[in-house]
């Protein structure tokens, strides 16, 4: 799990927003961040919210039994299971805690208080009628860098997804179903985290289209080309990349020159990626190159922030203004389609953003063929 040291000083970070912004308290609701500042990771189909007091003093709302090890001051735990039955009202519960907690401390008039976007902290504003301010952006920012106990889970992830491509180089070929390359995927991802998944195994596994879930009944054709857009998620933290296989392992012609078209974007990156870049400028870097080389534009986004959840900042996307900064992980994920490619290609890399420019965090084999 993470690390309370590093929860702790997430929590210092999450103060000083505070401080900025007159803010005496802070009530998170939702999930990822409530485990991004306590090492608490709640099972999935727990509520918990996390109140946090400008003088530091951080109360964790827990369900059933206070958790082991958790980075906060106190905790208050309530009954989120009944003889085996998961509470449908656990919002409110953990909301009606939260504001407990507030009134206790302010019983006179309630100050300026900031909270998250999530079910708790809306049942808090409505149901408990205490008003909140939004610190939602500065939440999504704050997880932006991360730190080396977020990384080490992030790496973990990121490996499965190499034991993920060196299974599916063995498997791949004419006629195997694609359910069958997915539950044999997941079975090589669960041998190398070690226990499940901590969320549902994402992204794509479908043969011969740009993406999509395996399709039953649906088997891999000679000729086709195989997309394997990879998410599979370790102890909260997710991983993203995606490799490409032809599926007799003969790419014709025209596939292998738009392998060389996608691959080719990646220098780019490497190459001007570095905290202070515009990520809008990345992206106008690869379009310009596509442009100039096949006369198409760039079909999509370029790459997105990973972390708690498989799309974060930054975007590298024009939908976004964004700029890099050190520590944050990205992915670049060129990408080409056309009937003629049966399919298409796109291959996804991860990189760290270091002070000097990218770590590439899965130098993983490319080819089409294996």
């Amino acid at each position: 799990m993470l690390d309370p040291a590093h929860a702790r000083a997430r929590q210092q970070r999450l103060l000083e927003i505070m401080r900025q912004r007159k803010l005496e308290a802070a009530v998170i609701g939702l999930s990822p961040h409530v485990y991004y500042f306590t090492a608490h990771l709640p099972f999935w189909l727990h509520h918990v919210a996390l109140v946090l007091f400008a003088g530091g003093e951080s109360v964790l709302i827990a369900a059933n039994k206070p958790p082991e090890n958790a980075a906060v001051d106190r905790v208050e735990s309530y009954e989120a299971t009944w003889h085996g039955t998961q509470r449908q009202e656990q919002a409110h519960l953990v909301a009606a805690a939260a504001a407990t907690q507030l009134i206790r401390r302010y019983p006179q008039s309630i100050p300026p208080i900031g909270a998250d976007a999530s079910t708790v902290s809306a049942v808090v504003a409505s149901g408990c009628r205490i008003p909140l301010e939004d610190l939602s952006e500065d939440l999504w920012q704050l997880r932006r860098r991360k730190a080396p106990d977020e990384l080490a889970l992030m790496r973990v992830a990121i490996d499965c997804t190499r034991a993920m491509y060196e299974r599916a180089a063995q498997i791949i070929e004419p006629g195997i179903p694609e359910t069958r390359v997915f539950s044999e995927l997941h079975a090589a991802a669960i041998e190398v985290a070690g226990e499940p998944l901590s969320a549902h195994l994402g992204n794509d596994y479908a043969c011969g289209v740009p993406g999509g879930p395996p399709r039953q009944g649906r088997t891999a054709q000679a000729g086709e080309l195989y997309i394997l857009d990879l998410g599979p998620a370790y102890r909260g933290y997710f991983s993203d990349n995606c490799r490409v296989f032809c599926v007799d392992s003969q790419p014709t012609d025209e596939q292998q020159r738009a392998w060389e078209l996608v691959t080719g974007a990646f220098p780019i990156i490497e190459q001007m990626a570095r905290p202070g870049v515009r990520c809008r400028d990345l992206f106008a870097a690869v379009d310009d190159y596509y442009r100039a080389a096949r006369g198409v534009p760039f079909p999509h986004h370029l790459g997105h922030g990973v972390g708690l959840q498989p799309h974060e900042f930054p975007h590298l996307n024009p939908k976004w203004d964004d700029i890099l900064i050190e520590g944050e992980v990205f992915t670049c994920e060129p990408g080409l389609y056309a009937p003629d490619l049966r399919g298409g290609l796109r291959i996804e890399n991860q990189y760290l953003v270091t002070p000097a420019g990218v770590q590439n965090l899965t130098p993983f084999p490319m080819g089409l063929t294996r």
